[in-house]
């Protein structure tokens, strides 16, 4: 018998051994590891790891315990093997969570920081922290709005948001501008000079009709400057839509207005869409106080109005009045004009014309004045 082989063989396997359970448990608490990072990525807060952990708390236990009982040789491992009972791996497992708790702590309270040093506002500092909700401030309070997916979502991405130094707004697909140019007008932007408005680009107008006063008596007004801005933008080669501003609090009033309105464009070609504007005014406005079931009705109304008469209805809104105010998913048929006066590009919904701005400067007229883009012809 080779006594001396046989013990050195005997070492060797033994060294294997270590190495082999070394390997394991590192293999083992890499797992652990990657699992607590992804976890971390994936739910991008404190508030969504913590209910992972609460969740998964039951399995955590189970999984070691699957880990731990894995088949091992019957021969003893050399004495500086690093083994780990039940209770000492469910620390470790605790304590790993809880760094990674830490961490993602940090960078939440960092970017927070960040973001209101440079001059976000408050809401938009908070919003990406809650991809499933409209974040809006309205009434002095901060309002979370879970985004209702079975509507249709825009599709848009702000890599393709194209900001010139003129502070215009394009939108890009493969490098190449598909957003058209428009404005919006009233009696405020004074006597335009429409030829040098179509030099300057615009593609498309949306000219006001008229409004309702705020006041108790509601009174009806005619734009002074309709006509004019009609007749020059259509002889500037300008394709034109019209707007409405409601304050209608019941359906007889809302019919005025929608009559109104049709009686003032019929002389004229409209090709772009005729507007209901819905709008909560910062004075004390009539249709501030109707309720969101009400609001929403007579916004249908509008609508059905003036599809019945031919025309093709938007609405335009803002994300207060999108999020709060109507109830948006009753109102889905209708193609909307949103405004927003950001790059964030924030509301979740469709909509074929956005408002980004209410300081334009356009040739030819002589005060600012609100620019659009339309993500598609609305003279279609």
């Amino acid at each position: 018998m080779n006594t001396y082989g046989d013990r050195e063989e005997k070492i060797r396997a033994a060294a294997r051994r270590k190495r082999r359970n070394n390997s394991t448990v590192k293999v083992v608490f890499a797992m652990l590891g990657c699992l607590v990072l992804l976890v971390a990525v994936m739910y991008g807060g404190l508030t969504l790891i913590d209910r992972y952990v609460h969740r998964n708390q039951d399995d955590v236990p189970a999984m070691a315990d699957a880990i731990q009982n894995q088949p091992q040789d019957s021969v003893d491992v050399v004495s500086d093997a690093v083994v780990y009972s039940q209770e000492e791996l469910d620390a470790k497992i605790a304590e790993a969570v809880l760094a990674a708790q830490n961490l993602e702590a940090d960078r939440v309270l960092e970017g927070i920081k960040t973001s209101l040093s440079e001059g976000t506002t408050t809401v938009e500092t908070l919003r990406p922290y809650y991809p499933d909700d409209i974040v809006v401030v309205s009434g002095g309070k901060f309002h979370f709005v879970p985004i209702n997916r079975e509507l249709e979502l825009n599709t848009l991405d702000k890599a393709n948001l194209n900001i010139l130094e003129s502070g215009e707004f394009q939108y890009l697909t493969d490098g190449q501008v598909i957003s058209h140019k428009g404005i919006d007008v009233s009696s405020h932007q004074g006597n335009i000079d429409w030829n040098l408005v179509a030099q300057d680009g615009v593609e498309f107008a949306i000219i006001r009709v008229g409004y309702r006063g705020y006041g108790s008596e509601g009174r009806l007004v005619v734009d002074e400057k309709f006509e004019d801005n009609i007749k020059g933008a259509k002889a500037a080669g300008i394709k034109v839509g019209v707007y409405f501003f409601s304050q209608a609090i019941n359906e007889t009033e809302l019919l005025e207005e929608a009559n109104l309105v049709l009686e003032q464009i019929a002389p004229y070609s409209i090709e772009c869409p005729v507007v209901y504007d819905v709008e909560k005014t910062s004075a004390a406005g009539r249709m501030n106080a109707i309720s969101v079931e009400d609001r929403t009705h007579l916004t249908q109304l509008f609508c059905q109005t003036i599809e019945n008469s031919g025309y093709k209805p938007m609405i335009y809104h803002n994300t207060e009045m999108g999020a709060l105010l109507i109830n948006i998913a009753e109102l889905e048929n209708y193609d909307k004009w949103y405004a927003s006066y950001s790059d964030q590009m924030f509301y979740p919904y469709e909509y074929k014309i956005w408002q980004y701005s209410d300081k334009g400067k356009i040739q030819g007229i002589s005060t600012d004045v609100d620019l659009n883009i339309s993500f598609a012809p609305i003279w279609e």
